[in-house]
């Protein structure tokens, strides 16, 4: 199991795969739908779908000429249940975090501390 969370966790570090598994969500794709929003060639996201497959996050199937890209999302299940046995944790607010990453990112120097 750990080898496998492993290579889970090392698919979704990179923001770029994150960003393919986000399109999937919406339904499968052709490799080429896929790579179109990306500046970088057809072969770089092919090399990102690699890793995705590897990890059994996308699955891909050859549809006459095409390549489709399908998005597996049980593979997400074991690190989910890894996940949630942090759950003793306080929950943290993701729009809260998500405002607070986006200000660091624009001006660290205009961001003020949290309010509780």
């Amino acid at each position: 199991m750990s080898a496998s969370l492993d290579t889970v966790f090392a698919a979704l570090a990179d923001p770029t795969r994150r960003a393919i598994l986000a399109m999937l969500l919406e339904d499968d794709m052709a490799v080429t739908d896929v790579a179109e929003p990306f500046k970088m060639s057809l072969a770089a996201i092919s090399k990102h779908l690699a890793v995705l497959s590897e990890a059994g996050l996308v699955s891909r199937e050859r549809r006459g000429r095409v390549i489709w890209c399908k998005l597996e999302p049980d593979a997400l299940k074991a690190a989910s249940v890894w996940m949630q046995g942090f759950g003793q944790f306080e929950a943290v607010d993701l729009d809260d975090f998500e405002r607070f990453l986006a200000a660091e990112l624009l001006d660290p120097e205009t961001v003020e501390p949290p309010q509780d």
